[in-house]
């Protein structure tokens, strides 16, 4: 498969812990319903789905946020329940509401019957990842995603989001830790062909989503979800087509267990904005590039402000490396996805703070930007 070299690479040595001009920037959800024209364009699709399943809809909306502000990687316009989907659990959005699976797993019979999807079914996701890495030209890498196996078998089990405490989850994981492992086990093999998949497709880091780790005990997170986390890990792809393709994980709430995430085989650590960057440097930054970790909150302060926090969270990671071979890196994000009430002007005002003052925390480094 043939596309365009990479003009902007920032964010793939930032990943490998090489050093860089400035602190690499990208914003989880960035392509999503802060801006106008993705509620335009998902207006035209009809629904969310209609949205994501479409691949010049998918792309469209991918490269929406890269027209109004210098970002330094894409990532996949898609959403990480489209593999409980192809299970057969009956995916649906409705306007103003979260995700809803119409054939959960309550019982044993349903995770008896629960199997690795046939992939076909979502080929509209791989296409759109080869589409989309055509529409780039090169610009900046794709980041493709999925959620962990923990996190999948939250919403497979409830049939939707939690507005409190995953009781049903939770309830099979004490219960009957049998039948969580049995999904895990499922998911972590679906996961690993999903993102190997998109790594074939174009993709040029992978992320996993897990998103609900932070939920979980002391004792079950590394049962549950750090396990499995693992194995999918250990089932990617390290390379495709001579690049090394980094791995990134972020679970959300999982800084009290920072240091043993330091040991999984990943590239990248992501944290949420309760993490002190400094403190995880000093953790893991010798052997992971960082990822995070801004309250995304703070984007309803007004620019200057937003540019101050910006600062902040710069500083207290501190100057990257820049020297020769491998060193500690810094990848600019939120803590968490980017809330739909943010004002695209102060987004603005976030990039150019953090390219502006990263540049001027180190000395000039030679490189592509």
């Amino acid at each position: 498969m043939s596309f365009a070299p990479l003009a902007n690479d920032t964010f793939l040595r930032a990943c490998l812990r090489q050093a860089t001009p400035y602190t690499p920037l990208w914003l989880m959800r960035q392509a999503g319903r802060y801006l106008p024209e993705y509620k335009a364009t998902r207006s035209r699709a009809g629904s969310f789905m209609g949205l994501a399943t479409n691949v010049d809809y998918a792309t469209e909306v991918t490269l929406q946020p890269l027209e109004r502000f210098p970002l330094d990687a894409a990532i996949l316009f898609s959403d990480i329940l489209t593999v409980p989907d192809a299970m057969g659990l009956g995916l649906s959005f409705a306007e103003g509401e979260g995700p809803k699976l119409a054939r959960p797993l309550r019982d044993e019979a349903a995770v008896a019957r629960l199997a690795v999807p046939d992939l076909e079914q979502l080929r509209y996701v791989f296409d759109a990842v080869t589409s989309i890495r055509h529409a780039l030209k090169g610009r900046v890498p794709l980041i493709g995603f999925s959620g962990s196996p923990w996190t999948l078998a939250c919403y497979m089990v409830e049939g939707s989001g939690s507005k409190d405490d995953w009781r049903g989850v939770k309830s099979m994981l004490y219960s009957r830790p049998d039948l969580m492992h049995r999904i895990l086990a499922v998911n972590a093999e679906a996961v690993i062909g999903y993102l190997n998949a998109q790594i074939e497709a174009g993709a040029q880091a992978v992320m996993v989503f897990d998103s609900w780790g932070g939920a979980l005990a002391d004792g079950a997170f590394q049962e549950f979800s750090l396990a499995y986390t693992e194995r999918v890990l250990a089932g990617l792809k390290r390379s495709h087509e001579g690049q090394v393709i980094p791995r990134l994980v972020f679970t959300k709430g999982g800084g009290l267990w920072l240091e043993q995430m330091g040991a999984l085989d990943c590239e990248v650590l992501g944290v949420d904005w309760t993490v002190n960057l400094g403190r995880a440097r000093a953790l893991v930054g010798g052997a992971k590039a960082l990822q995070g970790n801004l309250d995304p909150a703070a984007l309803f302060a007004p620019p200057a402000q937003v540019a101050q926090q910006a600062r902040r969270v710069l500083e207290a990671f501190g100057t990257p490396h820049t020297g020769p071979g491998a060193g500690p890196t810094h990848i600019f994000n939120l803590g968490h996805g980017i809330s739909q009430f943010t004002p695209p002007e102060h987004v603005a005002a976030l990039v150019e703070a953090v390219h502006t003052h990263s540049r001027a925390m180190r000395p000039q480094v030679s490189g592509k930007a």
